[in-house]
């Protein structure tokens, strides 16, 4: 299984934002999406091996959010950026007075979340790495690719709670090249490096 954990510090949590202003007004929800469809869609199917969790803690009502996508259930996910956000913001608009998970769409659950619990539940997983700009070489790094999990940051750096969590927890830093990319970017090289690596191992 393949695990990210994307950390969204801007989007409104309440869901309260326009799709026709994804990258302003709803906090860059835009490379959220984006981050979502690169994980997960192939050219004419989606990748049932993969797991990816969103932290929503950036607007200081409703209380954060976490949206988990579970590919081996997930529906409606089409590749396009628009509509991979209308998704992700009914899940929000949905769970906004609920104060318990539940399943917005097949393989999408929402539900409040303490994110710092998360995080660090998260990174409780043996091997997990932190994708980020400072880290050594994703391909130096002898990951899985059956068995990977990494936490990764919107287009904003992780705030001083989330970086002291990140370094404390022993997490290794990992970086995709000497070239700063967006999320989606990183995740897309991430998933390539490791679909050569279980090529490879066949």
């Amino acid at each position: 299984m393949r695990r990210f954990l994307v950390l969204a510090h801007r989007v409104p949590v309440s869901g309260s934002f326009t799709l026709n202003d994804l990258a302003g007004g709803a906090g860059r929800m835009d490379e959220i999406a984006r981050a979502v469809s690169t994980a997960f869609t192939l050219s004419n199917d989606l990748r049932r091996d993969v797991e990816l969790s969103i932290v929503f803690a950036g607007a200081p009502a409703p209380a954060p959010r976490r949206i988990d996508l579970v590919g081996a259930r997930l529906r409606y996910l089409n590749p396009d950026e628009r509509s991979t956000a209308a998704l992700l913001k009914n899940a929000l608009v949905r769970s906004a007075a609920v104060d318990r998970p539940i399943e917005s769409s097949p393989g999408l659950v929402v539900g409040p979340v303490d994110p710092a619990a998360a995080l660090r539940e998260f990174l409780a997983r043996p091997g997990t790495v932190w994708l980020t700009e400072s880290g050594g070489p994703l391909v130096d790094h002898p990951a899985a690719p059956s068995d990977f999990a990494a936490v990764v940051s919107d287009p904003y750096d992780p705030s001083d709670a989330e970086r002291a969590i990140l370094e404390s927890s022993g997490a290794v830093p990992l970086s995709v090249g000497p070239r700063s990319l967006r999320t989606s970017q990183v995740l897309d090289v991430v998933q390539n490096e490791l679909d050569r690596r279980e090529a490879r191992s066949r």
